[in-house]
């Protein structure tokens, strides 16, 4: 055997590709199927319908008449991602077709037990997650490369328009997501020049996913937000509406209980946190962690590594290089004005919607159920995920912020 040469690089410490990250979409699904085998055309057809099904009250009676089809025709990744988002999207229709005051205590087994073994092959909860809704719910509408969802819910261009800015800021991410990798390995290295070019581009890149938030402005209304899509992305975790958790027939005789989908169950900000070392507080760390869970067992393990890494705070630290402390710097600076500007968004879309919602609720009109366009008030101060939704986005803001490095 001859001898390696030795002018070929060493392998990464963390090949994005071992933990299912795409170089071009980051932790987005790489071009996600849009239809399922021919024996899944039963769950097709309701989810291509559900908004309708939903609207008119006609879902709940539509998944009784299901038929209940085994799991074991669906291959691959893939087919398994649009398995679980399709089941999602019906489950919370199920779940919260006649709003918060019409809840179901019971998933029929028709539908749990499919989505029980679809959740177990992915290693994700059975609840409508970031992993679905997001990063594997978008296809090409044409070849001009403008996007569209694969299963919509009730709120129509806004419900749109919230998935595909949310998905706009994940694919923002991306260069950040490739320059973590190479940060590590310059550190690794000693190769300074290649760690200072790395924190420019994931600064460059947490700016981006900044600039991409803003979209949600000109896409998603605000009041239809709040009074008709935000139910549907709301769990049975540390939800009044649904103190006991639901049961999944066939699954489990006591109830379960899931936090609903959030933005702090998106992979990128947590893989951005441990590189930089931030240190959340107790309780926000707690809720923080416990999101992991909602993620793809490859991601989270992404995480992981990173958290074991060599710590680039103290390599920074160490060097005394004023330039690597300032690029250092400029990446919390960016993370931190996302943080603060994701404040800006909630307080638009919940806080000031709930307060609208609030005094329309006093109006004699106010009818009952998410079609009837009543607003939900169980999670008034919460985000859909379970979190007292103030004070968690301004502690992460805050103890962002104290990871600056001062000279």
């Amino acid at each position: 055997m001859e001898a390696s040469d030795d002018t070929e690089e060493p392998p990464l410490p963390l090949a994005l590709t071992r933990f299912q990250v795409s170089e071009e979409f980051g932790f987005l699904l790489p071009d996600p199927l849009t239809e399922l085998p021919a024996p899944y055309g039963p769950w097709m057809d309701i989810a291509h319908e559900l908004p309708q099904l939903i609207m008119s009250h006609q879902l709940r009676s539509r998944v009784h008449q299901m038929p209940q089809l085994s799991t074991q025709h669906l291959r691959g990744r893939e087919e398994l991602h649009l398995a679980h988002l399709v089941l999602s999207c019906i489950t919370m229709g199920y779940v919260w077709q006649e709003g918060e005051e019409g809840t179901v205590q019971v998933l029929p087994r028709n539908l749990a037990v499919p989505y029980w073994e679809v959740s177990q092959a992915l290693g994700l909860p059975p609840i409508l997650s970031h992993a679905d809704f997001v990063l594997a719910n978008w296809r090409r509408k044409d070849p001009n490369g403008n996007l569209d969802t694969i299963v919509t819910l009730p709120g129509g261009e806004s419900l749109r328009g919230f998935v595909l800015v949310t998905l706009l800021v994940e694919k923002a991410a991306v260069p950040g997501i490739k320059a973590i990798t190479r940060a590590l390995c310059a550190i690794l290295q000693c190769d300074e020049e290649t760690l200072h070019r790395a924190l420019q581009e994931l600064a460059g890149a947490i700016e981006a996913m900044s600039e991409a938030l803003r979209r949600m402005h000109d896409y998603v209304d605000p009041e239809v937000f709040y009074t008709v899509i935000r139910i549907f992305l709301s769990g049975w975790k540390d939800n009044p509406a649904m103190p006991h958790g639901l049961i999944y027939e066939g699954v489990s005789h006591e109830p379960m209980a899931y936090s609903g989908g959030s933005a702090a169950q998106s992979t990128v900000l947590h893989a951005f946190d441990e590189l930089l070392g931030i240190c959340h507080r107790e309780d926000s760390a707690a809720f923080l962690h416990r999101m992991r869970g909602y993620m793809p067992p490859p991601h989270r393990a992404f995480v992981q590594e990173i958290q074991r890494a060599v710590s680039l705070r103290q390599h920074v630290l160490s060097s005394g290089d004023a330039r690597l402390r300032a690029a250092f710097n400029r990446c919390v600076s960016a993370l931190t004005d996302f943080r603060s500007y994701h404040i800006t968004i909630v307080t638009k879309y919940i806080t000031i919607a709930a307060a609208k919602a609030k005094a329309g609720r006093a109006e004699p009109s106010a009818r009952a159920g998410p079609s009837g366009g009543k607003p939900p008030s169980a999670l008034e101060a919460k985000g859909t995920g379970g979190s007292h939704i103030f004070s968690f986005l301004k502690s992460i803001r805050d103890t962002t912020r104290e990871g600056i490095i001062s000279a």
